[in-house]
């Protein structure tokens, strides 16, 4: 899943891809570099973000997701809106990929249940603004798991088929650096509910621990193929990344080093 941020404050690309001719050019580039799908965001989540209404977040991202599926471009929709999830859906969006679950919006069970879309729910607690400060758990891995449990629950009882759920256990949201790390050393604990798992640590702070104190944002998308990697050996379904040229690569050697195959 490539990432495609519509958006002029992204923390991880500076607002390159903000306009809709540049947004549509990049998507192109990450689908020819090995992208199966184009998550289309246009809010920031970050840390600290402002929230943008959802009349600007549609103006930003359904002239993209229009454009991209038009051209026969699987896309998801990054968004925490379920209006804006609804007008992505009737411009050919397949998948909502909403950051809180659900739980932002108490209208996007409905949104998702009513267009059929395969709906990824992340592991939540609370807006950007607000999120650093629930970074408490007893147990990180199972407390996790359960509140993704939970949301699963909620969201088959709004009327959301269970095959169309995927689960992202948030990694960055709420989580402390030792609390992403211990997240990654036990994805298997996923396994447990069932349903398929997104992995989305593209970029994100957590992975700075990995590198020298004053390397750049960019110098992530190592980290963040290696990641790719441990994700996939556990099973994942996807990753969300920026990079998608040095996480294809990551996961082609992946391949490449699990089959009997010569390699020319």
């Amino acid at each position: 899943m490539g990432v495609l941020n519509v958006t002029p404050d992204s923390f991880s690309d500076g607002g390159r891809w903000s306009s809709t001719d540049a947004a549509i050019r990049h998507a192109l580039t990450l689908q020819g570099q090995g992208a199966d799908i184009i998550d289309v965001g246009g809010e920031s989540t970050r840390p600290g973000a402002t929230r943008v209404s959802p009349a600007e977040e549609q103006s930003r991202v359904i002239p993209v997701i229009t454009e991209l599926t038009r051209a026969g471009i699987t896309v998801s929709v990054d968004t925490l809106n379920s209006e804006t999830a609804l007008a992505a859906a009737t411009a050919g969006a397949s998948i909502i990929n909403d950051v809180s679950g659900g739980l932002a919006d108490p209208e996007m069970a409905s949104v998702a249940a009513r267009t059929g879309l395969r709906f990824v729910a992340m592991h939540w607690r609370g807006h950007a603004h607000e999120m650093e400060a629930l970074a408490s758990y007893t147990n990180v891995v199972t407390d996790v798991r359960d509140e993704l449990a939970e949301r699963v629950g909620a969201l088959v009882r709004a009327g959301v088929a269970r095959e169309r759920i995927l689960l992202d256990p948030g990694l960055g949201f709420s989580k402390r650096p030792e609390h992403n790390w211990q997240v990654l050393a036990h994805l298997a604990a996923f396994d447990e509910l069932g349903l398929p798992v997104l992995i989305g640590a593209s970029r994100k702070r957590f992975l700075a621990t990995a590198l020298p104190a004053d390397a750049p944002v960019l110098a992530r998308d190592l980290p963040t193929a290696v990641v790719s990697v441990l994700a996939a050996q556990a099973g994942a379904w996807g990753v969300r990344v920026h990079d998608v040229a040095g996480t294809r690569a990551a996961l082609n050697v992946l391949a490449l080093a699990g089959s009997d195959r010569m390699v020319p």
